[in-house]
């Protein structure tokens, strides 16, 4: 079995994603040594190499634009490569925050209630007046982030109405839309979940709990700085209820192999949806991972199975 692992790319999450590629084609490696496991960046040369190299199985593990908008899985569709992971147009639909709760919420699945501006409404109607009505209409606190991207890059609380341009500067570094989002104060929870033998299974959530008041890039990938508890101190009845909420999402977006949902829990144990990943964050001090290891469930062995499924997919 020829794996091309693709990692790195031009996003703001390049780093993230070379230390997931690392961290999985190690595992796979490990899982299974007679199998050839290659790393490769998405670069100018990638092309070629699938051409002359054809593998039989690819596993995408790049993080933010063109490794989750959808964009690279349409090339590889293209090429009729098998690969792990969630198909171009479900990639798509996920990446698109504002998109995917939309979807989730037709079908009952709860979610903050948000508003999606896209910069040019800003220039148009000015900043001033779009930023009062969108407050006046979901109450302070706010989430502002970009409605694409991962790693909460360019997300910020924000509680007082003085400090919401500053917050949308931020967010617009990161993309042309950007999406405010009611604050719903409670347990921060991820929520990995896996397909394997026909079945559809959710770990158990990994509850996380940074130093200051938002999870950001730094708690995330800084040893140290956040503290995680996995499952998380749920009581059991608020846990599958978190559980179900993953697979629902999962499910309803037409999502494949494997993918994280991020949820809120409330002071009354009810989950509220917020985002989900198609490609989850595999480095040491990611979620995924770290369920996984809870479950006793190998990183190497899952990648392994859900690679020989892609493969038999492709047949």
């Amino acid at each position: 079995m020829h794996v091309l692992v693709l990692s790195g790319g031009l996003s703001a999450e390049r780093d993230v994603s070379l230390r997931s590629g690392r961290r999985v084609a190690g595992a796979l490696r490990a899982a299974r040594p007679d199998w050839e496991v290659v790393e490769h960046d998405v670069d100018a040369v990638l092309l070629s190499r699938l051409q002359q190299h054809r593998p039989d199985c690819i596993v995408p593990l790049l993080h933010g634009a063109a490794g989750e908008d959808g964009a690279l899985r349409d090339v590889i569709e293209s090429l009729g490569i098998p690969f792990v992971g969630s198909t171009a147009a479900a990639s798509r639909l996920a990446f698109d925050k504002a998109v995917a709760k939309e979807l989730v919420a037709q079908a009952g699945v709860r979610t903050p209630a948000c508003v999606s501006i896209p910069q040019s409404t800003f220039r148009e109607l000015g900043a001033g007046g779009v930023l009062d009505a969108v407050a006046g209409r979901l109450g302070l606190p706010l989430v502002v982030k970009p409605t694409k991207g991962g790693s909460s890059l360019g997300t910020s609380i924000v509680h007082v109405a003085a400090d919401l341009p500053a917050a949308m500067v931020g967010a617009f570094a990161y993309g042309d839309v950007v999406l405010m989002e009611s604050y719903v104060s409670g347990v921060e929870v991820a929520l990995g979940v896996f397909e394997r033998e026909d079945d559809l299974l959710a770990l158990s959530g990994v509850e996380i709990v940074p130093e200051g008041d938002l999870y950001d890039y730094e708690a995330r990938y800084t040893a140290g700085t956040t503290e995680f508890f996995c499952p998380a101190r749920l009581t059991d009845a608020v846990a599958e209820a978190a559980q179900a909420v993953a697979l629902n999402v999962h499910l309803l977006l037409g999502l494949r192999d494997w993918s994280r949902t991020d949820v809120i829990v409330d002071a009354d144990g009810t989950p509220w949806f917020l985002e989900v990943n198609v490609a989850p964050g595999m480095t040491e001090t990611s979620l995924f991972p770290q369920a996984l290891v809870a479950a006793d469930v190998s990183l190497g062995e899952l990648t392994a199975d859900l690679v020989e499924g892609a493969v038999s997919r492709g047949r």
